[in-house]
């Protein structure tokens, strides 16, 4: 549970918000004792009590990534986002961030979503379906280079066709299983699959909004 604040404490967090909603990040402790008129020393004295009643935290005791919490001490809302691009081409190896790939971005919660290196990728057709993975959605992945078996993965097939699948491992080959009744598994050798993520999440597109 969050303590009372003093009224300089308040203002010092309500500018902290206000700068952060802004700018996206937080102001420096000099930017912030001059706007707000005090000194450097007072300024990280407030953080200091910020912290220690629950309403920020900090990366390190001097770092400047501030994180205002809520009633909860979780991540407010306003600093819950996180911006990952969309891969409009899969090529073997990750990461796999030269923008040249990128097909533009998009926003996840952070708070749900908190892998490293995230990226995302359009689902084309209808073979995914059954575990409502529809066409035009957006698959968020983790990069990965092994898959469990069940997993639905990100695989690159005869290194030039991204595919998302359900992973399984057979003694003579790999299989790509699709989870719609239309659609037959696919049958692979161990050299022709190559596994570039796993799926984590859907950012639903427009077939599911409707």
């Amino acid at each position: 549970m969050q303590s009372k604040l003093t009224r300089k404490q308040e203002r010092v967090l309500e500018y902290l918000q206000r700068e952060i909603a802004v700018n996206s990040q937080a102001p420096s402790l000099r930017q912030a004792a001059t706007e707000l008129g005090v000194s450097h020393a007072a300024i990280a004295q407030i953080l200091k009590v910020l912290e220690e009643k629950g309403y920020l935290k900090r990366d390190g005791r001097y770092s400047r990534t501030i994180y205002l919490l809520n009633r909860t001490s979780e991540t407010s809302a306003l600093q819950r986002w996180r911006e990952i691009p969309i891969i409009g081409r899969v090529t073997a190896g990750l990461p796999m961030y030269a923008q040249t790939e990128w097909d533009g971005t998009t926003v996840l919660d952070a708070a749900i979503f908190r892998g490293q290196n995230l990226f995302a990728l359009n689902v084309k057709g209808d073979s995914m379906k059954d575990v409502g993975i529809l066409n035009g959605d957006l698959a968020i992945c983790e990069p990965r280079q092994y898959a469990q078996n069940g997993e639905i993965v990100v695989a690159l097939v005869g290194g030039e066709e991204a595919t998302v699948k359900r992973f399984f491992l057979h003694d003579d080959h790999i299989e790509l299983r699709p989870e719609n009744a239309h659609y037959a598994s696919m049958r692979y050798g161990f050299s022709d699959v190559l596994i570039q993520g796993k799926v984590i999440g859907i950012q639903r597109g427009p077939e599911g909004i409707k």
